[in-house]
Parts: structure tokens; sequence; C-alpha cells
């Protein structure tokens, strides 16, 4: 755990008893704070009494009399499209608020960095899609490479919850808009951007707001390096903005989409193969194309964002390209589930809105596309564009029909629950198909979390092929 510091024997406020919250309360009383919890949910009340945590209903009046500092886990909005009622008794009574990835910048040095050889390293990766596998490959890379390093935040463990790094150690961050948009500290030594497309329009009271988001990571963080996807204008600003001239190599320029050139530290993938570019010549070049745990452009994206990352703590190319051939991908981003009779079965349940839906379309020849659940903001047009290997979509979710309606010039069966989908596609599927789940949608219409959709597929698919 990374004890919280400088709030010894002060009353700090916990809202949000979650994972996150709970390492919070954890951290801050190992660090001499006093945790005030609340969740609204009775039972989070109960596990957090059960560690002796002293609950109180942080939304009285009067509750915040004795609160030094609010700590607000992710979920909880702080300002769009309004904040959650303790936020906004916070703000009127003049209570700073944060949340867990400002405390662990706050506390994550220690005096014993005195005696390290190596200072530890943090490597914070946000953007819109591609984050999680991003950091996890950022993660296995320095695995392969010999060095300690933890994987954080928004995947794996929560940030307090961690080990305090050892002499030399990484820590390996995935953030996202929630937690960087609130965060009161946040001093990354490599800071990653991923790349941009709409999303959490709501909370952010749109685009804008949700770039400013993420833009707070390198602006007000200060990164000693930024590793920077300039395929979209977002990213090509902000690659503007933190670099002093066309060879300033604190900032490197990440691309899948086109050849990059100039004089500064470039890294970007073309028909599968991997470059390195530094003061105008090549330095290193890798093929991705068999590379089985990063299948299509998008994944060939994070391969170049992480790839990036690993070089600015001096990993070598070769050990870097090892190592890719050993990544086993994550469950639900392009996950191969099963194969048989010449057709893959692939769970990409973590594309939840159309830009990631439309890569993944993009990644596999012969498609047979399950897709659909709770629609975001946007439209599906863009997916349109990507949908050219779909030979048909089966169409899952509450609003299905209206869903597939949309879904104009691709064949599309309404099968509204997933073992209708996954079964006629499994019927359907012949050598050389890719049975797709991408659903370009929430899915908080049918399912608690992505995670249990993807589940749900996969059951669903082994369950077939076992009695074929």
């Amino acid at each position: 755990m990374i004890p919280v510091t400088g709030f010894d024997g002060q009353n700090i406020g916990v809202l949000g008893l979650g994972r996150s919250g709970l390492a919070t309360a954890r951290a801050l009383r190992a660090g001499g704070a006093v945790p005030v919890c609340w969740d609204d949910n009775p039972a989070a009340r109960e596990a957090a009494e059960g560690e002796g945590f002293a609950c109180r209903d942080l939304s009285r009046p009067d509750a915040l009399d004795d609160i030094a500092r609010l700590v607000v886990s992710p979920g909880i909005p702080h300002l769009y499209p309004r904040p959650n009622p303790v936020i906004a008794l916070a703000y009127d009574a003049g209570v700073p608020v944060d949340n867990d990835i400002g405390l662990f910048f706050r506390s994550l040095a220690s005096g014993a960095w005195d005696d390290f050889d190596t200072p530890p390293r943090v490597i914070a990766v946000t953007g819109s899609n591609g984050k999680s596998t991003t950091s996890a490959l950022i993660h296995h890379l320095l695995l392969a490479a010999g060095r300690s390093a933890q994987l954080a935040g928004n995947i794996g463990r929560g940030v307090l919850d961690i080990d305090p790094p050892d002499d030399g150690g990484v820590v390996v961050l995935e953030l996202s808009s929630y937690q960087t948009d609130l965060a009161r500290a946040l001093t990354p030594d490599v800071a990653v951007f991923t790349n941009f497309s709409p999303d959490h329009l709501d909370r952010h009271a749109g685009l804008g707001g949700y770039f400013a988001a993420k833009r707070r990571l390198f602006a007000e963080g200060g990164p000693d390096r930024a590793v920077i996807g300039v395929d979209e204008p977002e990213g090509q600003y902000l690659a503007g903005q933190l670099s002093e001239g066309a060879a300033d190599d604190r900032v490197i320029r990440v691309s899948s989409a086109r050849k990059l050139s100039g004089p500064g530290w470039q890294v970007f993938a073309r028909k599968g193969f991997l470059s390195e570019w530094r003061k105008g010549k090549q330095v290193a070049s890798i093929d991705l194309r068999d590379v089985a745990g990063l299948p299509g452009a998008h994944n060939h994206q994070n391969a170049c964002a992480a790839y990036a990352a690993v070089r600015v703590l001096g990993i070598a190319p070769r050990v870097i390209e090892t190592a890719f051939h050993s990544f086993a991908g994550l469950p639900h981003r392009s996950q191969l589930v099963a194969e048989a009779h010449g057709v893959r079965y692939v769970n990409d349940s973590k594309a939840t809105n159309v830009d990631s839906a439309a890569k993944a379309l993009m990644a596999f020849p012969k498609i047979r596309w399950i897709c659909g659940g709770l629609e975001k903001e946007g439209g599906l047009d863009p997916l349109l564009e990507a949908a050219g290997s779909v030979i048909k979509a089966y169409v899952i979710g509450r609003e299905a029909a209206a869903f597939a309606v949309k879904l104009r010039g691709i064949e599309a069966e309404v099968c509204t629950d997933m073992a209708t989908a996954v079964a006629h596609a499994v019927a359907e599927a012949e050598a050389g198909d890719t049975v797709l789940l991408a659903p370009a949608a929430a899915s908080f219409d049918q399912y608690d979390s992505f995670e249990r959709r993807g589940e749900d597929f996969t059951a669903r698919v082994k369950a077939a092929l076992d009695q074929g």
C-alpha cells in the first residue's frame, strides 16, 4: 500500500466505497489520517465498517464541518452533468475535493528513495481507446526486460493499493478522463496519449471538456517525456503545445495511419511494420503482422505507444520485439476465445463506442458481427465506413430493432439477446469467417459491465461449439 501522507490526525471524507474507495480509506489510515466514509449502498458501508472505518452520511448539511478534504471515487460526477450533492456541499464549504490519483502522486515518494540508485518512474496512459491494452503491454514489456513493474489505476489494482516501488521500479497507470479531470496532483515521468474520439460527453459537457480532462495529464502534469498519438487533430495540437520545435525529442509522435518524418523522435506503423525514427534516421523496425496478441491497425497503434514509452526507459528494440510475441492480449479486447472449423471467435466487448468498434471491424476479414446495446451519443454513421468486411450483423440489446435500422447497407438480424446472436452466428459461419463481438454500445441495458457481456459471449460460443 502507498500510505497517504500530509493529513496526520485530520478527518478526510471518502465518498464511494468500491475498490478504489476502500483502498483510499486504508491508505489514509496507514498515513495517520482519520477516514470518514460514506456510500449510498448499505452493503458498501457495512463492508467499510467491518474494517473499522467510521461511516457518516456526508450529505447532511453539517457533515463536512470537520472534514479537511473530500476524496471522491471516479464514477461520481463532480461537475457535469451536475455535481453530486456531497461534492456540491464541499464546494460551498470550501473543502478541497480530490481523488485517489491525486493522493497517489502526492504521497508516492518516500525517504527510502534517497538510498536508491535509480529513482522509481511513473508511466501514465490516457486517451479514448487502447488505454488498457497499451498500459498492460507496457507492463508486460518491462517485466520481459527484467524490470520491476506494477500495473494500476483504471486497470489492475487501485493506485493506493500497490506496493511502494523499489529501486528502479516502474508504476504503469491507466488513467480515464474521470481520473485526470479531478486529480489535484499529476506528475508522471512519462505520459502517453493514445488517440482521441468522442466519449463520455455528458460527463464532460461536450467534446471540448472531454479533451480538456485528458490534456490535464500533460499540461499540468509536466512529464519529462510525452508519447502522443497524432492521428487526430487533438493529438497533433497536444504535441505542438508540448514541443519547443520539430527536433524536440521530449515529445515522441506516434501514428498507425501514416509515415512520420522530421528531425524529432517518431514511432509509426505502416502495413504491419513498426518503425522508429530519430533525427531523420530509422533506428529500428519490427514486423507486427504475426504478433497474435496485437491484431489490426488499432493494436499496432497501441504497440507503437507502448514501444515508445519503454524506449524512453532504455529498453532495447530486440527485447521489445521478443516480448511482443509473448503478449497474450487482454480479456474482452480483440481476444481470440475459440477457433473451430476455420472460424475464429473474437471477444471485443470493450468496444463500447463507435470508434473502437470501427477499429475492430477493420482488423478482420469476413466478419459476422454481434453488436448493439445501450447506444451512446453521436450516432452510428462512422461504423458504416468501416463495415466493408461485415457479412452480416446480429444485433442484441433492448433497442436492437432501432439499432439495426441504422446499419444501412448491412444485412442485419434482430436477435435481442446474446444466446440467439451466438447461436445464429455459429450456425451460419463458414471457414475463413470471424465471429466478432464488438458492440459499439454500452452494456448496461442487459449487463452490469462490458466484462459480464464478454464473458457471456465467450461461454455461449464454447457451449455452442461443444454441442456442435
